[in-house]
C-alpha cells in the first residue's frame, strides 16, 4: 500500500494533481475509514495536498491527524526503523494552521502553529526538520501581517492573497 501511495504522491508532484486526486480516492476505498492508521495518515496528509476546496484540505488533513492519534511507534517502525509519530505532529498541525488561515480562522490557525511549535522537538536538525522550521515560521509571519493576534476571529471572508 505504500508503494502505492508513494506512486501517486510522485504522480501529483509531477503536475498531475486531479488524477492523484483520483487515485488516492480509490486508495483510500480500499484501505476504508477504519483500516490501517498509518496507511490512513499516509494518504489523508497527501490526499490533502490534492484538494482545490480549503474545506476540503481541511477535512484531510483533519483525517490524517486523528489516524496519527491512533498510531504507535511499533506501527510506525515496521515501516521504517527509528521513525516515531511524535515526528509526524509538526506537519500535521502546520498543515491544519496553513488550513485555518485560507478560511480565514487566524486564531484556530495559532492554535496549531502553537501546537506544531510544541512538537519541533522531534524532528532531526535535517532539510525536512529546517523546512517545516521554516513554513512555521513563514506562516507565522504571515498571520501577523495579515491579522495580529486580537483574542477572537477575524469576521468575514478570507483575505485574499496579492
Amino acid at each position: 500500500m505504500m508503494t502505492r501511495i508513494g506512486q501517486t504522491v510522485m504522480l501529483h508532484h509531477g503536475g498531475d494533481r486531479e488524477e492523484a486526486r483520483d487515485r488516492f480516492l480509490k486508495l483510500w476505498e480500499e484501505i476504508g475509514d477504519d483500516g490501517d492508521p498509518f496507511h490512513r495518515c499516509t494518504l489523508a496528509h497527501y490526499m490533502a495536498d490534492t484538494q482545490d476546496d480549503p474545506v476540503d484540505e481541511l477535512a484531510w488533513d483533519l483525517r490524517a491527524l486523528s489516524a496519527a492519534d491512533e498510531l504507535t511507534d511499533e506501527r510506525v517502525a515496521r515501516h521504517h526503523e527509528g521513525l516515531a509519530v511524535r515526528g509526524f505532529y509538526p506537519s500535521l498541525h502546520l498543515n491544519l494552521a496553513a488550513d485555518y488561515a485560507k478560511l480565514g480562522r487566524p486564531e484556530a490557525a495559532r492554535s496549531h502553529l502553537a501546537l506544531a511549535r510544541g512538537t519541533l522537538g522531534a524532528l532531526a536538525d535535517d532539510g525536512y526538520g529546517d523546512g517545516i522550521r521554516a513554513a512555521l515560521a513563514r506562516l507565522e509571519s504571515r498571520l501577523d501581517e495579515e491579522s495580529p493576534a486580537t483574542g477572537g476571529e477575524t469576521p468575514g471572508p478570507p483575505r485574499q492573497r496579492p
